[in-house]
């Protein structure tokens, strides 16, 4: 009685929450012409929508108490289908944590969009969005999924060229547009696919009747799928859309895309690869192994040649998207091959870095996002120096880059932990190519790794350390409290995720278990509340004695310092540099900090120069009065594979638009041919 009860409670909170996110969505639009009503009421409900979504989800995932319902209608597109297990509710979770502390740090920050662009649309659109990305892991049938993943599309792109008197978020979005409709097109088809075999678009049905589809068709699906949702997850070479989209969203938009919208591709990959098609072969972990290689090691790459700081933190969203796809392709091929312990090893590792990149990358895109309310653009080289102003904004950050660059004690040390364990085992497969796939992914996510600590020494330096280096940084200011508080809850998760990283395995070894393929499998990684180890004792780690460890060798170097220079004086006066007066073009900027690593990997990257001279007298060039050079790298996925098929299409266009002769004799014509071929493929 008690379970009922708990599990009709977390269905009902469930669609408390949805009806709070319309709510907000609705009453912004009504009040959009009073910014200030319009801000509180849209991100107050948001908020509160996000609070019902965290208990509903914990109950399901911690409680164990799932739920489902259908919503019927006569009208097939009005149908609604329900389903909320451990898994779902996991990804809800994140959803609902990230949106609530975004939207606690909108109340404060789009108050500098006030008179400047409509309050009540960005809101409108910003429940919507939250509510879509919710109704997308929760959908239990293919045609109710894509009508909400449509609803998420729409959504976040209205929200890319919210700020449209830029052109550049204009072309962002257009882009996006584009990108995520083809996508959708791949995912309709594997969708289609499947019903042609079980008769039901249904996600149960369809997996209770798996076994009537082909290993030919489950095939095309796994492809069909890496495009359709690889394209929503920005994995490389599909990822062409997510540089641009995700810094012309005002900031806690950007948050919540690169955070948790990214994950709704994950999300299926798990859900479509691992629950629904229950067999798999040992290529399609290799694939997907391969591609979480590179799009970890590229995207740090070209996050390291940026001085946007929002494009660069788009980069590093492509990064980490790369170590989860790590995971899944681990735990794919070990599922292939009947080593059952070591799959739910690696789907723990990609889920534990799905929710540890959710929290540090919202960190640092609110990070990022208060910075640039202040100084009025996202160039790095035009920052320097804002430790003075922005002290606290500046701690948050840093802790956040310290998440990300996977430094101990925080979360992100302990899921880049639990991949490499992972791939380590891989690596002990006896089938050659599936070793050097583990090998090659090995190697790249220690590469990556070593490279996201750079990246971001290059982005804190430039940011907050040194001289400032254009006269916005003595004009800014420490962020509201709001924004702090979103940023301080943020930073203490980043922190307690690492040291309760027994208790969080502990729980996603249970989501992962509750999948069908995984029941009953005893997991390898054991872990106690101060403990993580393999049950092979391969290898062990203690974040809370890592974290004693930090302390203890902190203070006893505090002490011996102290010691040491007990009786010393200390001056503080001017640095001397030859007699010149120190300035600020002195310092090395973010541009040449990653030249090195741009020149060591320019034929992967092709960097550009581009050098502009405005000479004092025009007529005759002798003496010059200004010299710009840009920086910059060559798309190579615009330039070689993009621009072909644009073209291609284009020229087909052009055949096809002349069978468009206006002859109505002509069109019937057509329609006799067609119902030809119909019948003729009908009587085969």
């Amino acid at each position: 009685m008690n379970i009922m009860f708990n599990t009709f409670t977390s269905s009902n909170i469930f669609i408390g929450a949805i009806v709070l996110w319309a709510i907000g969505a609705a009453g912004s639009l009504f009040l959009r012409k009073n910014d200030n009503l319009s801000n509180t009421f849209g991100n107050c409900f948001a908020v509160l929508g996000s609070i019902l979504g965290l208990i509903s989800s914990s109950l399901v995932f911690i409680g164990g108490f799932e739920f489902s319902f259908n919503i019927v209608s006569s009208l097939p597109l009005l149908s609604l289908s329900f389903k909320v297990d451990k898994l779902a509710a996991f990804f809800i979770f994140t959803i609902s944590l990230i949106a609530l502390l975004s939207s606690l740090y909108a109340l404060e920050y789009i108050k500098h969009y006030y008179t400047k662009y409509n309050i009540g649309t960005l809101n409108f659109f910003y429940n919507i969005f939250i509510l879509g990305m919710v109704l997308v892991v929760s959908a239990n049938n293919a045609l109710f999924f894509l009508i909400v993943w449509e609803i998420m599309s729409l959504a976040s792109y209205f929200l890319v060229i919210y700020e449209n008197k830029e052109k550049d978020n204009l072309k962002a979005g257009s882009l996006y547009f584009i990108m995520t409709h083809i996508g959708t097109a791949f995912i309709t088809l594997a969708f289609l696919l499947l019903y042609s075999a079980t008769g039901s678009l249904d996600f149960s049905i369809i997996k209770e009747n798996i076994g009537n589809v082909t290993p030919l068709v489950k095939n095309i699906v796994f492809i069909l799928s890496i495009v359709g949702f690889g394209t929503k997850a920005g994995i490389i070479p599909l990822h062409i859309w997510l540089p641009g989209a995700h810094p012309a969203a005002p900031s806690h938009v950007s948050a919540l895309m690169s955070g948790v919208m990214i994950k709704t591709g994950i999300y299926m990959f798990i859900r479509i690869f691992m629950d629904i098609i229950t067999t798999a072969p040992v290529w399609w972990g290799t694939v997907i192994l391969i591609l979480g290689a590179i799009s970890s090691l590229l995207g740090v790459l070209y996050a390291l040649t940026e001085h946007d700081i929002k494009r660069l933190l788009a980069y590093h969203s492509i990064e980490n998207i790369g170590i989860i796809m790590m995971g899944i392709g681990s735990s794919l091929i070990f599922w292939s091959l009947d080593m059952k312990p070591y799959a739910i090893l690696g789907l723990v590792a990609a889920l534990f870095h799905t929710i540890n990149h959710a929290i540090f990358k919202a960190l640092l895109f609110l990070g990022a996002g208060s910075v640039i309310s202040k100084m009025h653009t996202r160039n790095m080289e035009e920052y320097g120096g804002l430790i003075k102003y922005m002290p606290q904004t500046a701690f948050f950050f840093l802790i956040g880059s310290m998440a990300i660059s996977a430094f101990p004690p925080f979360n992100g040390f302990f899921s880049e932990w639990i991949t490499f364990q992972a791939l380590f085992k891989g690596i002990m497969i006896s089938d050659t190519s599936v070793r050097w796939a583990f090998l090659t992914a090995a190697g790249s996510l220690a590469f990556t790794g070593g490279l996201a600590a750079m990246c971001f020494v290059k982005v804190f330096g430039s940011t907050f350390l040194a001289r400032p280096r254009s006269k916005e940084v003595s004009h800014a200011k420490e962020a509201g409290i709001k924004i702090r508080f979103s940023m301080l809850i943020l930073s203490t998760l980043t922190l307690l995720l690492g040291l309760a990283s027994g208790t969080v395995t502990d729980i996603l070894s249970g989501i992962v278990n509750n999948l069908g393929i995984f029941n009953k499998v005893k997991p390898v990684l054991l872990a106690t509340a101060v403990n993580v180890r393999l049950e092979d004792n391969f290898s062990a780690v203690s974040i809370p004695l890592i974290l004693i460890i930090l302390i203890v060798v902190t203070v006893l170097i505090f002490i011996l310092v102290s010691a040491f220079t007990l009786n010393t004086k200390i001056q503080i006066g001017d640095t001397w540099d030859c007699g010149s007066t120190l300035t600020s073009r002195m310092e090395i900027t973010a541009t040449a900090f990653a030249n090195s690593i741009i020149s060591i990997f320019h034929g992967v990257l092709k960097p550009t120069k581009q050098i502009t001279i405005e000479y004092r007298d025009a007529s005759m060039r002798y003496f010059p009065k200004t010299e710009t050079v840009r920086l910059g790298t060559k798309d190579i996925y615009r330039g070689y594979f993009y621009l072909p098929v644009q073209l291609l299409t284009t020229k087909v266009s052009g055949y096809v638009k002349k069978i468009q002769s206006g002859n109505i004799n002509t069109y019937i014509l057509y329609i006799l041919i067609i119902l030809i071929a119909m019948l003729l493929l009908a009587s085969i």
